[in-house]
């Protein structure tokens, strides 16, 4: 079990260990449950991410940018066998 310490302030800070324990990652949120017995529930991180923070994430320097037209022709020939 880890102790964290309370400051002046009424804050804690959670130890590294412990949000990566929990999959956060800086600037994300904690969600805190209070228990009827006064213990603390914090559950993993669930991540909702929207489509446009997938866009781009494939992208690399010196690599072709393909039109859709493009790809959608190079997946029906791998999908055919032709490559």
């Amino acid at each position: 079990m880890i102790e964290l310490s309370v400051t002046a302030k009424g804050q804690i800070t959670i130890r590294k260990a412990l949000l990566e324990g929990l999959g956060v990652r800086p600037g994300e949120k904690l969600q805190v449950d209070v228990r009827p017995d006064g213990g603390l529930v914090i559950p993993p991180v669930r991540r909702t991410g929207k489509f446009s923070d997938l866009v781009g994430s494939l992208k690399r320097p010196g690599q072709p940018v393909l039109t859709v037209e493009q790809i959608k022709d190079a997946t029906e020939r791998a999908w055919a066998g032709d490559r």
